[in-house]
């Protein structure tokens, strides 16, 4: 069995972080919601037709992300549990991350409305292949990090994916703003390449991972009767998941308020795009700020629960979210606001808590986990939770917006998500736990 510990593997991990975290900003944040607008923007109105249907093209985006995450909800509880009982989780995971790099890549060719094809599409099996990879890569957290440890080698991994992501993106600006230097380069072709950018630097960085990481810890032997076996195992995680209340309600917390905190990581360029008007120059200072200010959060976040313990930090950063949802409504000219000015404040302290609460509730969960060979199977409730919350998400700020004609009508609804995912978190504050309590406690 493996030693918990080993700084390599550890080391190793959190490169994934670096690897596919380019594919959370350049294309889930940054570069692609803009591209896709502009693209899609044909008319006064918004509007495009595709698949036989019109739709408003911001919605068309966020509705695309919905079926990613909706189809990959339905298949993650499956592989994992079969990984699980095959010990294959890093085939598995490399399987997914191959596939969203790849996605990443075929993005270049979408060129034209001609090609809208293209873009759905590329961009829905990047979103699976990240969020794929995702719930295998999260399963390895508790087999190599002790859990005294897995706070900060969480806030390690997400701070490794802040700065990586960055990197490329900063790389991939200069391409779009100085296009001397590379040939006078075009700027849609500019853009297009740092897609394709995307992909490679996903696939390349996460062979180091994919060199590192153990192939079965505890040496399980796989069957031919996956699929069945597979089964079975996620109703046995299932039944064991509803003996514990503490796990139960930390899980469905964590549904509601990471219905808000997903939705804002694939919308807020959107929203000031669409809503407020900021140039594409702005938005994209602002999405930089976001991430180097998160790699402080995490850490940030990572020490207050270590000194208070980790449902009392999460619901310290619920409280925040709440507080930006209310400023991210009245951050409008009828109000006196300085919408460009008020927006960057908004950024900053979304930055501040976006790494905290993400690399938290990775920590918190695993720590709630009882002792088990089938942390991919657990992390597959985990991820499901995740997944159908983005998918319930995304849906319902598109078409708030969509039949309001607003997107601040949709900021109110995510506000009530942090609400309830924060009144339910609350309710583990009464159960002591002593893996999540703070040294002062």
């Amino acid at each position: 069995m493996l030693e918990k510990g080993n700084k390599k593997i550890i080391r190793a991990w959190t490169i994934y972080d670096w690897a596919n975290s380019a594919y959370s900003l350049v294309i889930t944040s940054a570069l692609f919601p803009i591209y896709f607008h502009a693209v899609t923007t044909t008319d006064d109105n918004n509007l495009v037709k595709f698949m036989g249907r019109t739709y408003n093209s911001d919605s068309l985006q966020t509705y695309a992300i919905s079926f990613a995450f909706l189809m990959i909800a339905a298949i993650s509880p499956i592989l994992s549990s079969i990984a699980d009982y095959s010990g294959r989780k890093k085939k598995f995971m490399y399987f997914f991350s191959t596939l969203g790099a790849i996605s990443c890549s075929s993005l270049f060719f979408f060129d034209s409305i001609e090609t809208l094809w293209i873009g759905v599409l590329g961009s829905v099996l990047a979103a699976i292949g990240y969020a794929g990879s995702i719930v295998f890569y999260n399963a390895f957290l508790p087999e190599i990090a002790e859990v005294k440890d897995q706070d900060r080698v969480s806030a390690r991994g997400f701070a490794m994916g802040y700065i990586g992501s960055s990197i490329l993106l900063i790389f991939s600006l200069t391409m779009i703003l100085f296009p001397q230097w590379y040939g006078n380069i075009e700027s849609g072709t500019a853009t297009r390449l740092a897609f394709l950018l995307v992909g490679v630097w996903w696939f390349v960085f996460a062979q180091y991972t994919f060199h590192y990481l153990p192939n079965n810890v505890y040496d399980q032997k796989p069957s031919g009767r996956y699929i069945f076996n597979g089964y079975l195992e996620l109703k046995k995680v299932w039944f064991e998941l509803r003996q514990s209340s503490r796990l139960k309600t930390f899980l469905i917390s964590f549904f509601f308020y990471n219905m808000g905190v997903q939705t804002v990581m694939y919308v807020a360029t959107l929203f000031g795009d669409g809503e407020l008007h900021l140039p594409s120059s702005i938005l994209i200072a602002i999405i930089l700020i976001i991430q180097f200010v998160a790699i402080g959060g995490a850490f940030l976040f990572s020490s207050l629960s270590n000194r208070y313990g980790n449902i009392y930090a999460i619901s310290i950063a619920l409280i925040i979210w709440v507080g930006i949802c209310i400023g991210a409504y009245f951050c409008d000219k009828r109000y006196g606001v300085d919408e460009q000015t008020m927006f960057m404040i908004l950024a900053a302290v979304v930055g501040l808590v976006m790494g905290g609460i993400q690399s938290l509730s990775r920590s918190t969960y695993s720590k709630l986990l009882p002792e088990t060979k089938d942390h991919a199977s657990y992390f597959s409730f985990y991820d499901v939770c995740d997944k159908l919350g983005t998918v319930l998400g995304t849906f319902a700020f598109g078409y708030i917006n969509e039949i309001s004609g607003s997107m601040r009508n949709s900021i109110i609804v995510l506000a009530g998500f942090f609400i309830i995912g924060l009144i339910l978190l609350l309710r583990m504050r009464k159960e002591k736990s002593p893996e999540l309590e703070g040294v002062s406690n």
